[in-house]
């Protein structure tokens, strides 16, 4: 048996694959790394989605982004990102309106409180990154970029 994935959930027989073995590792990973993340934005009363569009949003400028677009830019697809929006402009974080143009079009865009909100969290937010991952010096970060970049590979 191989590695200290299989003591951590107790498993006592070998895995039958290593694509198994590599898959359930990305798994308890991204799950030991959120659980970090979740209780600092906790602390910002935003969940990972709304701190999501919050990001896409500053980086989409005063121009904003229709709505689809905000969904296609998502780290985790999210089906509802109407409600992500109301509950955001609701806290006034973000703003929407039509567009003049094409009425069927709802852009949404950054509010200045959205905007402070995301200054004040970076030193924070950098600092717990650096106690999430600032163990792995920055060769090991960067092969381990490439690696999962690689893994997305087969999924198109």
């Amino acid at each position: 048996m191989s590695g200290k994935l299989a003591a951590d959930i107790k498993q006592t027989k070998p895995f039958r694959h290593i694509e198994e073995e590599a898959f359930l590792n990305l798994l308890r990973t991204t799950d030991a790394l959120k659980q970090g993340e979740t209780e600092f934005l906790d602390s910002y009363n935003l969940s990972h989605a709304q701190y999501n569009v919050l990001r896409i949003l500053r980086g989409a400028g005063k121009d904003g982004l229709p709505c689809g677009e905000i969904g296609a830019r998502m780290i985790t697809r999210d089906p509802d990102i109407t409600r992500l929006l109301d509950r955001l402009e609701k806290r006034g974080l973000a703003q929407r309106c039509r567009e003049s143009k094409d009425r069927r079009v709802v852009t949404a865009r950054i509010a200045p409180a959205g905007l402070e909100l995301l200054a004040t969290m970076e030193a924070p937010l950098m600092e717990m990154l650096k106690g999430l991952l600032g163990h792995m010096s920055q060769k090991d970060l960067k092969t381990f970029i490439e690696l999962l970049e690689k893994a997305r590979e087969s999924k198109g």
